[in-house]
């Protein structure tokens, strides 16, 4: 995201808000650290009980990774969560 924006959205909630909803990306990478923090977890404790190491669950956080069905599944069973999949008519 280029620095201005990034800028704009950190001192303007709206605007957080809208660029938030028109990313899946970036409503996963926020919905994923939501339900982290909801378990009281560190990222070091979601990537034991996925099985992986805390640079993956960073990664994905961070949006360097994109995770499989077969990880969304994993993040959504240890976090005590629904996966929702959409595919919308655009």
């Amino acid at each position: 995201m280029p620095i201005e924006l990034n800028k704009r959205r950190t001192r303007d909630a709206a605007f957080a808000q809208l660029l938030e909803s028109s990313d899946p990306d970036e409503r996963f990478r926020h919905q994923l650290m939501a339900a982290r923090l909801r378990m009281g977890w560190t990222q070091a404790e979601l990537a034991q009980r996925l099985g992986t190491k805390q640079s993956a669950v960073a990664r994905m956080e961070r949006g360097g990774i994109s995770p499989t069905i077969k990880t969304l599944r994993k993040i959504a069973e240890v976090t005590c969560s629904r996966l929702v999949v959409r595919l919308d008519e655009t």
